[in-house]
């Protein structure tokens, strides 16, 4: 099996390296193509006024100075030449991405654009606590990555599906075991904007996150939910974003 590995931190991400031992764990046909620098939040945005920049930065590796979604394309179009891939992964993050995540990741982003190109596709993320802040489980990752991949892939990835997995914040033996989970929703009221200012006066502003004095217990069922008691956490997302109740209303008031 051909796997191309990708992830929104950057070529040199120490999560990139963990990914790559788990696609070796399936397979011996490895591809590592990912952003020359870090990516992270870029959501799925693609590179149509500027110009990408290829590196070959070591056997079957390869930097692209462009997105996630640039770096997909790049590998199974360009890259790997008339052998596309069989499968992506994309990650290993460094934090969950959960929730609202999603929208913003630029993990999921490099799984959804294998998604969209025909290829089973996996966002892999590594939830890290405020004690484990510098240095994630990546083992958690390691361990159990292999196997969940190798367990869905048999049951058959739907082709409009990507799946999001995020491992818990704690070592392997703290595991307590793999729960499908549909996303969470969080309280947002931690976003800020943190306005300063530079050398000369000039204010600029930072897009940031301040802690609430109050958590929601996440609700049962949810990404939230099962990495808050330990467990992994698999979510199926769909391409089709398309609220099908409410267009049924909207049908009948539009008509």
């Amino acid at each position: 099996m051909r796997i191309l590995c990708t992830n929104d931190d950057g070529i040199h991400a120490p999560g990139l390296q963990v990914v790559e031992q788990i696609a070796k764990a399936i397979s011996d046909d490895v591809w590592v193509v990912a952003p020359e620098l870090d990516q992270s939040g870029v959501s799925h945005s693609l590179s149509l006024n500027d110009p990408l920049r290829l590196r070959e930065v070591g056997e079957r590796r390869f930097a692209v100075r462009g997105t996630p979604t640039d770096c997909v394309i790049m590998g199974s179009r360009y890259i790997l030449g008339d052998k596309a891939p069989e499968l992506v992964l994309s990650g290993v993050n460094r934090g969950r991405n959960v929730a609202e995540d999603v929208v913003y990741s630029g993990t999921i982003a490099g799984a959804l654009e294998g998604t969209i190109l025909g290829l089973p596709s996996f966002a892999l993320s590594q939830e890290f606590s405020f004690e484990t802040r510098s240095k994630p489980n990546w083992d958690t990752a390691e361990k159990f990555g292999p196997q969940i991949i190798r367990q869905v892939m048999q049951a058959g990835v739907p082709k409009n599906t990507v799946i999001n997995v995020n491992f818990p914040a704690c070592a392997p033996e703290d595991v307590r075991g793999v729960r499908v989970t549909r996303q969470g929703k969080r309280n947002l009221g931690f976003l800020k904007v943190d306005k300063r200012h530079d050398g000369r006066g000039n204010p600029y502003f930072w897009i940031g996150f301040e802690k609430i004095a109050a958590v929601d217990t996440p609700a049962e069922g949810t990404d939230l939910a099962a990495l808050a008691a330990n467990y992994i956490s698999v979510t199926p997302l769909r391409l089709d974003r398309t609220d099908a109740v409410f267009s049924e209303k909207l049908a009948e008031t539009l008509k």
